[in-house]
């Protein structure tokens, strides 16, 4: 403010002296340098728009495939999936989680994500009531890579309608044979703090299953991008390990049956992407329960 009152005196001392050109151009001065004046001071809002690109490695597969949506319809989705795995443990091994160990295992996993119980009830009633079908779908992904894919559906003709459109969109095809890429394992979720809080590292984590008697130690992420470990065993073994897992201080979130990839597949970052891009697609297909790769 001070500079600009001096300005102005300085200009009407000058004013008096001058003729009425020089005046009048003296006066277009003042005007532009008060315009100037209040610009440098009350500067004119600009919207600045930045963006990040992440860049994901070979080695962090677990970490692209995990697609992030929006935290409501994801956990929508995962309950769904959870009701259509309980309808697959009670037709093959009945409604009773007492004796039936892999429906007990899937309640548990879905008692950990805050699962309604009375949903977890429907759809141990509905496995009994619905009429459905489960399929496992053998497929080739981008690269090469195998991909099994399980399926239930009251329709199995709309459900490989289905499947062979995605593949066919997203550079996969059904093929036999890539089952022979997987073994059927038991597997132990355990959190990567122990009971005491204390971080376990993976190095430590293939040191206690040597112990437990499980055959390797897989580190993951979860959706909620929370590193997870992941013990992997025989089958006949699954609740032995898991109990010497507890007893070793691990803190044990599930367990239950998996496909284990036995020979794996390397992608370029092209087929990276559009292997997620499969993968995406297939997990948003309703019929679909679950899908696993053998992608490196």
């Amino acid at each position: 403010m001070q500079l600009e009152r001096e300005f102005s005196e300085l200009c009407s001392g000058i004013r008096s002296s001058l003729p009425v050109q020089a005046m009048s151009a003296l006066t277009r001065v003042n005007v532009l340098f008060r315009q100037h004046f209040w610009t440098v001071l009350d500067p004119p809002i600009r919207t600045f728009h930045a963006s990040c690109t992440v860049f994901a490695g070979h080695n962090k597969w677990s970490k692209v495939k995990n697609v992030k949506g929006p935290k409501d319809t994801a956990r929508s989705q995962l309950f769904q999936k959870f009701t259509m795995m309980i309808r697959v443990a009670v037709r093959e091994g009945g409604p009773n989680p007492e004796l039936n160990t892999n429906l007990a295992n899937i309640i548990e996993q879905c008692r950990s994500k805050s699962m309604p119980k009375s949903s977890i009830e429907a759809a141990i009633t509905g496995g009994e009531k619905i009429k459905s079908s489960y399929l496992l779908y053998e497929a080739l992904g981008p690269g090469r890579s195998a991909l099994l894919i399980e399926i239930l559906t009251d329709n199995a003709k709309r459900s490989s309608q289905q499947i062979r459109y995605i593949m066919n969109r997203n550079g996969g095809l059904i093929a036999e044979g890539a089952r022979h890429s997987f073994a059927k394992k038991g597997v132990i979720t355990v959190s990567s703090e122990d009971q005491s809080g204390n971080l376990v590292t993976l190095d430590r984590a293939l040191e206690l299953a040597i112990e437990a008697g499980a055959e390797d130690v897989q580190e993951e992420e979860d959706e909620d991008e929370k590193i997870i470990l992941k013990f992997i065993c025989a089958l006949p073994t699954l609740q032995q390990v898991r109990k010497t897992l507890d007893s070793l201080g691990f803190c044990s979130l599930s367990a239950g049956f998996e496909f284990i990839p036995t020979i794996t597949a390397q992608l370029s970052d092209e087929e990276m992407d559009q292997a997620s891009k499969l993968l995406e697609a297939l997990q948003d297909c309703p019929d679909v329960v679950r899908v696993y790769d053998n992608i490196a």
